[in-house]
């Protein structure tokens, strides 16, 4: 797999797809990353007919790049929050920015963002699916991921069943408030 975590073969990282595969509950055919080279790479592996990628889960296409039009940031986290390989530097209220050697255009962050400021542009040129990907780029996607899965675990273990669960909706409705917010902000910004 190309490693950029991106879901769109319908699994929750490269990973949990290939193990889906490789038991034979998903299709050789599900990773727009991989395109037609990794179709035919998964079917030398599994002994499966080469087959066209299922359009359902996206279109082949080149090596992508998150950037973040900084001036219309409005610092939410929630793209930090989104992104699998930990590729967004950022903080509260302050503009964010991606770090290009760590991002692997996934484009999970772009539907978080409330007011639209993160855009995906080529970075592979022709290169499209498998071609678009070195080894080396796929080995350090899938070194960042497993870190952030890592961090992640550390950070927040397992709930211990017998403590009751916090009732998160007072936070959630005072993100949501500061969010509503920020965007009535950058509204305002645009029409001067």
């Amino acid at each position: 797999m190309p490693q950029t975590q991106c879901t769109r073969c319908g699994y929750s990282d490269c990973a949990h797809y290939a193990q889906a595969v490789g038991v034979g509950e998903a299709g050789i055919n599900q990773c727009p990353p991989g395109g037609a080279q990794g179709i035919a790479r998964l079917a030398a592996i599994t002994g499966q007919a080469v087959r066209p990628l299922n359009q359902t889960h996206g279109a082949e296409g080149p090596r992508a790049l998150a950037l973040i039009d900084e001036n219309w940031c409005i610092g939410c986290t929630l793209c930090i929050q989104a992104c699998p390989t930990d590729a967004i530097l950022g903080a509260n209220k302050l503009m964010h920015t991606v770090i290009p050697e760590h991002c692997t255009g996934c484009g999970l962050c772009i539907p978080v963002c409330p007011v639209d400021c993160i855009a995906l542009v080529n970075v592979s040129g022709i290169a499209a699916g498998w071609a678009a990907w070195s080894p080396a780029q796929a080995q350090h996607a899938r070194l960042r991921y497993a870190q952030r899965q890592q961090r992640l675990a550390d950070k927040n273990p397992d709930p211990d069943p017998i403590t009751p669960a916090i009732d998160a909706t007072p936070a959630l409705d005072n993100k949501k408030s500061a969010i509503a917010a920020a965007l009535a902000r950058a509204r305002a910004q645009r029409k001067i």
